[in-house]
């Protein structure tokens, strides 16, 4: 088998008890068959144009010799770092396939001012942007971040006197606005299959273009895929699939849905395989007050030295079955396969997960509440207004003055974790240049020590693409920290009444504003000089 799982412990008995439920109904053969039936009646007409991923193999197969002659040309003229801006399912995909592979590619995903420039300058090591291709990534076309750093890159390129048309490649959905706007630039265009959602388009144009470009060897990556097929079609209780969607949305008699899953990769063949799985499964399963939450974990993280009794842990390795007979993980879900695999047996499952819980997987109803909030704040522009109180370079403001009451930072999120109950979570939004500060990701393993709670980490914008939609539309448990930059870097966004800077702190802005609206505690810290604030930062979360 191309892909294996092992179960163990309670989750065993959940997966006894889930599987002959989805064998006897079909659900794998109907999905491969595009049976869009499966997720009742209100989700038919959504799922009926979102099935097109099943059979993504075979519809991308002529793409790799389109890309490969590219990428050929691109070298011929010396132009060998490729910059992708895609957000949510366009960017996440192409950066494991890269990673994985050991080509470079340069994600932009961001709107923080800093790191558009560092996408935009280049470095000594893969080149500046006399050598760079730009890959916009959108299926809508109209995604504000993308579009963004496109007009971003065309200023930069005419500024050298270089024709943005020689420099740029387009994947969107035929008859997007982008489509249009793409081909009359004169932009080289790959259209992708609309029948596929962002999410589940790993294995299509979004997800091989910019990998593809990059150096990545694409056509091994759907011969792994295409190897899993037969295995997740069958109605079988040994379908990978169905087991794994039963490990992570099924019930036992008698007991509580485990609701979050806690991601830990221990293979080093994969690299970045839990953020993209986090996207798919949070955005797809998150809404009516249900869902899945993913909780991307360290091999060294607190939660796995006393996991809670709501968390599944689901451990990615090289080899399960060597790894089953020399660990003892009781109650843990084993994976290992080829990344072509993983991404079809997640696909999968997470479709089939939607089905167990009672919702349409292919949706993302609460995603557009915090893009319409930016929009009006960018319009209105209002003054942000004082800060509860500043401790040393760090500016607190809070969704309650309750959870201000001490004055303290460290006051702040101990009040903040109070609001905790015994399924609840906390989610860090970090609204800053992850490339100037990679170190705030370290973060994460601080609270969740400190709350005793599972603890997620998003770097904004970019989780509004992914976790965001589980925010708004998933069980009402979180408690949200906000972590702003400010500096004087900015820029400006050609034929935008509005900079980069005012459009990060709009969307961080906005997101607050709906989370509070629906409920959610919500404290947010802005860090003056994010460089020497985040060991403040570290020290209050201990």
């Amino acid at each position: 088998m191309s892909f294996e799982i092992h179960v163990s412990g309670h989750v065993e008995v959940v997966v006894e008890h889930t599987l002959p439920v989805l064998v006897g109904d079909l659900v794998a053969s109907g999905i491969t068959a595009g049976d869009a039936d499966l997720w009742g009646p209100d989700a038919a007409a959504e799922a009926a144009r979102r099935l097109g991923w099943v059979n993504a193999v075979t519809v991308s197969r002529p793409l790799v010799a389109e890309i490969s002659q590219l990428r050929a040309t691109l070298v011929e003229r010396g132009i060998t770092r490729v910059v992708l801006a895609g957000m949510g399912g366009s960017s996440l995909a192409p950066e494991v396939i890269a990673a994985t592979a050991g080509v470079p590619l340069v994600v932009l995903d961001s709107t923080a001012p800093g790191q558009v420039l560092a996408a935009i300058d280049g470095d000594a090591e893969q080149g500046d942007l006399e050598n760079t291709v730009l890959v916009v990534s959108s299926k809508s076309g109209s995604t504000v971040e993308t579009d963004s750093a496109r007009r971003a890159f065309e200023a930069a390129w005419r500024d050298l006197g270089i024709d943005p048309a020689e420099r740029i490649v387009v994947v969107t959905d035929p008859g997007s606005p982008l489509e249009t706007s793409a081909r009359e630039a004169g932009y080289r265009v790959f259209s992708a299959d609309p029948t596929v959602g962002g999410r589940y388009s790993a294995l299509t144009a979004f997800g091989l273009v910019p990998a593809g470009l990059a150096g990545a060897d694409i056509g091994e990556l759907l011969d792994e895929a295409e190897a899993t097929l037969l295995e997740v079609a069958i109605d079988d209780p040994r379908n990978p699939a169905l087991v794994l969607a039963a490990a992570i949305a099924g019930t036992a008699p008698g007991a509580t849905r485990r609701d979050k899953i806690g991601l830990v990769s221990d293979g080093t063949h994969i690299v970045g395989l839990p953020d993209w799985i986090e996207q798919l499964v949070a955005e797809s399963t998150g809404k009516n007050g249900t869902g899945i939450l993913p909780v991307v974990l360290l091999p060294v993280s607190p939660e796995l030295d006393e996991t809670p009794s709501d968390l599944q842990i689901v451990r990615l390795v090289d080899d399960a079955e060597h790894f089953r007979l020399i660990e003892q993980n009781p109650d843990e879900v084993l994976l290992s396969g080829s990344l072509g695999a993983q991404f079809v047996v997640w696909e999968y499952a997470t479709a089939i997960a939607g089905r167990l819980l009672g919702i349409d997987p292919f949706d993302q109803p609460d995603v557009e509440s915090a893009k319409q909030a930016a929009r009006g704040l960018l319009d209105a522009r209002p003054d942000s207004g004082s800060p509860a109180f500043v401790e040393g370079d760090v500016e607190v403001r809070v969704s309650d003055p309750a959870l201000a009451s001490s004055g303290t930072l460290a006051g702040v999120l101990d009040a903040l974790w109070a609001q905790l109950g015994p399924t609840g979570y906390v989610a860090i939004q970090a609204y800053v240049d992850r490339v100037a500060v990679p170190q705030l990701a370290g973060l994460r393993e601080l609270v969740a020590a400190d709350s005793g709670r599972p603890t997620t980490f998003g770097w904004g914008p970019r989780f509004l693409h992914s976790t965001g939609q589980y925010h708004k539309g998933g069980p009402a448990v979180g408690v949200f920290l906000q972590i702003l930059g400010s500096d004087d870097v900015d820029l400006e966004i050609p034929g935008r009444p509005f900079t980069f800077g005012q459009l990060i702190a709009a969307q961080a802005a906005g997101d607050a504003a709906v989370l509070v609206e629906h409920g959610r505690p919500v404290v947010t810290l802005t860090l003056t000089d994010p460089q020497s604030d985040v060991l403040a930062l570290f020290e209050a979360a201990q």
